[in-house]
């Protein structure tokens, strides 16, 4: 039966049982696509990342001896929508049965499921093969409960999994380290040389500029830095272990201008795209922590653990779970528009300057950057989750919607109204300074409520928890905020307010 078997450009898992063995009667279509490049502007980092990924995986799989046609995004024969690629080629070759593997965004699981019922040929789906729990796994274990808390769901995971667990015990004594993962980094211990995989990505983006794909960010075309096959995932996986893995918990929360990727492994594209599984991962920096434990502290770790195990699984089954309602939810009615300098950089706030630039230079930014600037600063504007939304998708190259939207939508904006998150993550200039060192030679004093001088996240702060006052007045976790709120001089209260509304109307200004 001549079988044409789909893989998508998130799905560059060489491992995956489909390419155990080579079949005559099996053809892989692979495709690059403007439905793809063009249903939200990306950073050109992220195009260039996922299209040399998907090439080097259709020259692995050829060199395996199996059968592949990848459509490179100028090809005649490129359709450039997936019906289309499929219908043609199923014609063209005389397929008998079509197969897929289940996509991991809601978009492109009801237009595969569409496609599957119009044809009129077999098809069967697939797992990736990827994740360590099943899409509904997390409904299911949820069923029944109030509150989707991820310390429970994380804490299955350990046992379920047998993950840093002895004697059905958490190893080291406790389930979270958290409390030992907020120090601020102030240039010691010293950070190792960079890995860089120094390639030069000319001719690629000239193939990107003649088909107009329209992009945003920077790009160093002769030294492009992501890992683009599974053996530089695995040499970055390594690098991390050997370099980083032993001060990742103290400083994960951590920033500084002189160093923007402090100890991140920033193995989140590598993963993401399906190179590297999640297991391997864990296992891996399990495996180098036990042959090195004179060496690093579990809190390290399990750190690290909790990020994969606990919260990626977790948000990828607050999804399912959740999606298609999910993508429209905006609980706190925020409609301000995302201002410019989001695609800039240029504002005189430094926090977001250096955030939203290394955003735009590198794709990537670590989470605390994502959650309690950039994102802290769109809530206190209340920015319209839709406009925060596709920014996030658009310029981290690890940007898929089943991770961008739960974190986005949910952790940072809190427009699900408390599934994700129990309170909204905002925060006054106090906690950026306390974190790193963006406050220091900034335009604004970090210290200053009032005043030309005064840092625009403390009168937004304060401008935000009043306007929302009502909509938290039950919430538990907010009553220390709100009691501080009504202790606040009014006279103080009206001065905050009037600059929080000039902030908001015209952010070109600061």
């Amino acid at each position: 039966m001549k079988t044409l078997r789909l893989v998508l450009g998130d799905q560059l898992n060489l491992q995956h049982s489909w390419f155990k063995q080579t079949d005559d009667n099996v053809v892989y279509l692979m495709a690059e696509m403007r439905q793809e490049t063009d249903y939200v502007k990306h950073h050109i980092q992220k195009v260039v990342g996922f299209f040399m990924a998907m090439r080097n995986f259709s020259e692995a799989l050829k060199k395996k001896g199996h059968h592949v046609i990848y459509l490179n995004i100028n090809d005649s024969e490129n359709h450039q929508d997936l019906e289309k690629i499929i219908q043609h080629h199923i014609t063209e070759l005389g397929v008998e049965k079509f197969e897929h593997q289940y996509p991991d965004e809601y978009r492109l699981d009801k237009q595969l499921s569409d496609i599957c019922e119009s044809l009129d040929i077999k098809t069967e789906a697939y797992g990736t093969e990827h994740f360590y729990t099943g899409r509904y796994e997390l409904r299911d274990f949820f069923q029944g409960k109030k509150q989707l808390i991820m310390e429970s769901f994380y804490r299955m995971m350990r046992k379920k999994h047998d993950i840093m667990m002895v004697n059905g015990q958490p190893d080291g004594g406790k389930w979270n380290f958290d409390h030992s993962n907020r120090k601020k980094w102030n240039g010691s211990p010293l950070i190792p040389k960079e890995l860089n995989f120094e390639k030069n990505v000319n001719s690629l983006l000239d193939e990107i500029n003649e088909a107009e794909i329209q992009t945003f960010g920077n790009i160093d075309t002769e030294s492009f830095n992501w890992p683009t096959s599974e053996a530089e995932c695995e040499e970055l996986l390594e690098y991390f272990c050997e370099n980083l893995l032993k001060y990742f918990g103290d400083y994960q929360d951590a920033f500084h201008t002189e160093e923007k990727f402090l100890f991140h492994s920033r193995l989140s594209f590598a993963m993401n795209s399906k190179m590297l599984s999640p297991k391997k991962v864990i296992d891996r920096v399990l495996e180098y922590f036990y042959e090195n434990q004179s060496d690093i502290h579990i809190s390290q770790v399990e750190g690290f653990v909790r990020q994969i195990l606990g919260w990626r699984e977790y948000m990828r089954g607050i999804y399912w779970m959740k999606m298609p309602e999910y993508s429209n939810l905006n609980e706190l009615n925020n409609h301000n528009p995302l201002p410019e300098f989001f695609w800039t950089g240029e504002t005189k706030m430094n926090c977001l300057k250096q955030s939203i630039t290394q955003s735009l230079d590198d794709a990537y930014a670590h989470h605390i950057q994502r959650l309690m600037i950039i994102g802290n600063y769109a809530l206190l504007t209340q920015t319209h989750p839709d406009e925060v939304d596709r920014w996030y998708l658009g310029v981290y190259i690890d940007a898929i919607e089943w991770v961008e939207i739960t974190n986005t939508r949910g952790m940072s904006q809190f427009a699900d109204g408390g599934i994700v998150a129990t309170k909204p993550y905002v925060s006054s200039a106090n906690y950026i300074n306390k974190m790193g060192n963006y406050c220091k030679g900034c335009h604004y004093k970090s210290t200053e409520k009032i005043g030309d001088k005064a840092c625009p996240f403390n009168a937004l702060y304060w401008n935000f928890l009043d306007e929302k006052k009502e909509y938290f007045e039950n919430n538990q976790r907010m009553s220390m905020m709100l009691n501080l709120l009504k202790k606040k001089d009014p006279k103080e209260m009206v001065v905050l307010k009037e600059r929080a509304k000039e902030i908001i109307a015209h952010p070109e200004r600061f």
